[in-house]
């Protein structure tokens, strides 16, 4: 370590519902009577850490942004707990599986309707009637990305076309399309098309 400096240690507390543990258990195919997470205290583990820093992240931006990703990185961080740390739970790889053709084109259909909102897996997951852990694997292996990325690419795609034909301010058309502010339409906006809004105006 260099002279003088010191690491800097976060500790951050993450309370995961057993229930929500259970649903990507079963989701996973893990028996949830053998799921048993085993203690590795001291042992570095970068893929947990990181999954942590993205939700302390989230924390300290006030949830910027929003119920969709937390409830995405959390199932990431359960699913992790679960391959790495479980005795005796074996995760069989799942068929293949997907949305049907119906329900693919109803939630898609209820995304594009309340963009604006602060979306949730619960209540995505409620418009086709299963369980939202369910439906978070089932959308993602229907058309390749998470429903949290499949929002966030609807908003930057709305935003483009208002920035093209409305004169409205780059921080109304940011809540009008469901981001928490300005500087995080502009930051997805940038991460998405390699512009920025101003630029596309």
């Amino acid at each position: 370590c260099c002279p003088g400096s010191e690491a800097v240690q976060t500790e951050l507390n993450i309370h995961l519902q057993p229930k929500l543990v259970e649903q990507v258990a079963q989701v996973s195919q893990i028996n949830t009577a053998r799921v048993n997470l085993v203690n590795h205290f001291g042992q570095q583990d970068l893929n947990l850490q990181q999954i942590a820093m993205l939700l302390l992240a989230e924390v300290k931006s006030g949830g910027m942004m929003g119920r969709l990703y937390v409830e995405s990185l959390s199932q990431a961080l359960i699913i992790h707990l679960l391959r790495h740390y479980s005795e005796d739970a074996p995760i069989i790889a799942p068929e293949n599986r997907s949305l049907t053709h119906i329900q693919l084109q109803q939630a898609l259909d209820y995304i594009h309707t309340h963009l604006d909102q602060d979306l949730s897996l619960v209540e995505l997951a409620n418009v086709v009637n299963i369980s939202p852990t369910y439906f978070a694997s089932l959308f993602k292996q229907t058309i390749k990305i998470s429903p949290h990325q499949y929002v966030i690419q609807q908003r930057v795609e709305q935003a483009k076309v208002m920035l093209s034909k409305t004169d409205l301010a780059i921080a109304d058309i940011a809540l009008q399309v469901g981001f928490s502010s300005q500087s995080h339409l502009t930051q997805q906006f940038k991460r998405l098309t390699g512009m920025t809004p101003k630029q596309v105006r």
